[in-house]
């Protein structure tokens, strides 16, 4: 079907430019709410929301001025603003175990504990240096021994357990060492006492076996003094030291006859 052409649809500027119905109305001579070809305009632009040229939002803004707000940043709470008064870290209450140095006490000893067992006088230093008072480190550490977490009595036999067969330390190395944590002498007598002198004599030899070899090629005195020397370090009495590493180089040839009068 031929659609019929309306010429009247169509007006020419002065510039000859062909226009249609409602769009590119000549301002110059269409009249206020007027077509070019003099119908009303069906179709309003739509009002523009934003700045009015005055710094104030249109319409959609609410009229509020944008001019002067900060920009809430990174990590801030929403609604938060230069103005609004925030509140201060010193009107903060304290923790409850901040507050209680029980509490505050019974945590660092627990703390300490785990994986390794510590002495009372280790536990008590901890705390002095912690700032704990007196009255309520000493109740803690009552506590703390009743219940068995703390027991100075298996912490020196461990100590002496572990410390001679590991590093084979003698009696009287360990027990300057179980002094050092604040055992008290009773049990450390006793502790070390778990050693007999045959058990000790036999672990210096294995001690000189082990070091004998690296002393090859040395003359008679420098292997006397390096092995002797490393026994009395681990705490070996003097004869006892002597007596080892005399047998020792005596089963590898050595002349053996005047060290029991060189001493070391």
């Amino acid at each position: 079907m031929t659609r019929r052409t309306d010429w009247a649809e169509y007006d020419h500027s002065a510039s000859g430019a062909p226009r249609g119905r409602g769009i590119g109305r000549d301002p110059a001579t269409a009249g206020p709410g007027d077509d070019a070809d003099g119908l009303e305009d069906s179709h309003p632009a739509p009002r523009r929301s934003g700045w009015d040229g005055t710094g104030s939002e249109g319409s959609h803004g609410g009229g509020s001025s944008r001019r002067g707000r900060r920009r809430r940043g990174f990590g801030e709470p929403a609604g938060t603003d230069e103005d609004t008064p925030r509140p201060s870290r010193a009107g903060q209450g304290v923790s409850s175990t901040e507050a209680d140095p029980a509490e505050k006490a019974r945590n660092i000893c627990l703390r300490l504990l785990t994986g390794t067992p510590r002495t009372r006088k280790q536990l008590a230093d901890a705390l002095r240096k912690r700032e704990i008072p007196d009255e309520v480190a000493e109740e803690v550490l009552s506590r703390f021994e009743e219940v068995g977490l703390i027991n100075d009595s298996a912490f020196a036999d461990a100590w002496v357990e572990s410390r001679h067969h590991g590093r084979g330390l003698a009696r009287r190395a360990l027990a300057r060492e179980l002094r050092t944590k604040g055992v008290d002498s009773a049990l450390i007598d006793e502790a070390v006492g778990q050693l007999d002198s045959e058990q000790e004599e036999s672990t210096a030899r294995e001690l000189v076996d082990r070091k004998l070899r690296a002393t090859r090629g040395l003359d008679r005195d420098k292997r006397l003094r390096r092995l002797a020397g490393m026994l009395a370090r681990k705490g070996y009495p003097e004869g006892m030291a002597l007596r080892v590493v005399r047998q020792a180089l005596e089963e590898e040839g050595e002349d053996t006859e005047f060290l029991a009068e060189d001493g070391f």
